[in-house]
C-alpha cells in the first residue's frame, strides 16, 4: 500500500521523451468504483505555484502509468497528447466562469 503523500515526491517522468513533467498535485477518483482515474500533475515544477506565475495542470490517465518506483513515476504520454489535455482543461475552465 502506498499513501498520497509518497506519491507527491516522486518525480514523474515522460517515457515518450525522457522529460521530467512534474510532481503529483492531486488525484481524479472515480466516487463510484473508487478507482484512481488520472493524476494530476504541476507542468511548471514549481511548488503550488508560489514562486512565479501560476503553473498548467496536466492530466495523465491510470492507464498511461508504466511503472511506479522509488523515486520516479514513469508515465506514457505523447506531447500531442499533453498539448491537447491543456488545451481541453483551459477551454472547460472558461466555461466554468
Amino acid at each position: 500500500m502506498m499513501k498520497i503523500s509518497e506519491l507527491q515526491v516522486k518525480d514523474i517522468v515522460n517515457m515518450d521523451n525522457g522529460k521530467r513533467l512534474g510532481h503529483l498535485t492531486d488525484l481524479e477518483i472515480n466516487l463510484s468504483t473508487g478507482q484512481i482515474e488520472a493524476l494530476i500533475i504541476n507542468s511548471s515544477g514549481k511548488m503550488m505555484g508560489l514562486f512565479g506565475k501560476e503553473s498548467e495542470e496536466v492530466f495523465i490517465p491510470w492507464k498511461n502509468i508504466i511503472r511506479i518506483g522509488s523515486d520516479v513515476i514513469l508515465v506514457e504520454v505523447p506531447s500531442a497528447y499533453q498539448r491537447k489535455t491543456l488545451q481541453f482543461e483551459q477551454t472547460k475552465a472558461i466555461r466554468k466562469r
